[in-house]
């Protein structure tokens, strides 16, 4: 299964570090990497990008979406514009649109219907917060958040879909889950999946962890048999500690 590894920017970048950042993947070697690499910048870089970061080896996505395609809805970006600025990704469920802005399990799951129904391919973001884990909620929280973003979809696929599983305790903080933690959960994820949808389709949906992911734990978390990438804040902002992290997946079948 071929790993995928995305960066989020969130409200970072500018038209020139954007340019230099993808100038600088490339001679690194970002196009002959082994694994799927998608960059999640600002919407106002996105079509500044997307055919450098392609000529990096390097797909773009939107770090959001919205579930209708035009009105008046101030603010938001349709799944059509995002196809339209050169993006084949986008981001839905991220803990900061969920815990920060307020989205709710049902606007997410608008979201990613929305999108995938558009053509594009969708990364899932779920995760506990630290008084949800600290009251032995861990489990019940990420497993609502799966279920009620699945069950019945019938747009979605192996090919146009990923999850990532990002304790909100973890990231930014510096903190990371233990490569074991992330193991476990990573398999949980993979039965309530299974559950949703079918054995088959968990059994080939790839599973991202994200969480304070940096080059010096990348590798150790990298290699867990359930973790099928990972999805980097902080980290890939610079093009070096970026592509360290790409260099610390493990071989792949």
């Amino acid at each position: 299964m071929k790993q995928i590894i995305g960066g989020n920017w969130k409200m970072n970048g500018s038209r020139l570090a954007a340019l230099e950042f993808l100038s600088e993947m490339k001679r690194l070697g970002s196009g002959s990497v082994s694994s799927e690499i998608v960059l999640f910048p600002p919407f106002t870089l996105i079509s500044l990008m997307a055919d450098a970061a392609a000529d990096a080896g390097i797909e773009t996505g939107g770090q959001d979406i919205f579930w209708l395609e035009k009105g008046a809805f101030t603010g938001e970006i349709s799944p059509a514009m995002l196809v339209d600025a050169g993006a084949s990704w986008f981001l839905v469920g991220h803990s900061e649109r969920r815990h920060v802005i307020g989205e709710t399990d049902d606007i997410v799951r608008r979201k990613l219907e929305a999108g995938l129904e558009t053509g594009l391919r969708g990364i899932l973001c779920v995760g506990e917060l630290i008084e949800e884990r600290d009251a032995g909620r861990t489990e019940e929280v990420v497993r609502r958040q799966v279920e009620s973003a699945l069950k019945g979809l019938e747009c979605v696929s192996t090919e146009n879909f990923v999850i990532a599983y990002e304790p909100v305790w973890a990231i930014g903080t510096g903190l990371t889950a233990t490569p074991g933690e992330a193991e476990r959960m990573h398999s949980l994820i993979r039965e309530w999946v299974a559950g949703a949808i079918s054995i088959d389709f968990a059994d080939n949906t790839r599973i991202q962890y994200g969480g304070s992911v940096k080059p010096d734990n990348a590798a150790e978390i990298l290699s867990r048999p359930s973790v099928n990438g990972a999805l980097v804040g902080g980290a890939s902002l610079k093009a070096k500690s970026f592509m360290d992290i790409l260099k610390a997946v493990p071989p792949q079948d």
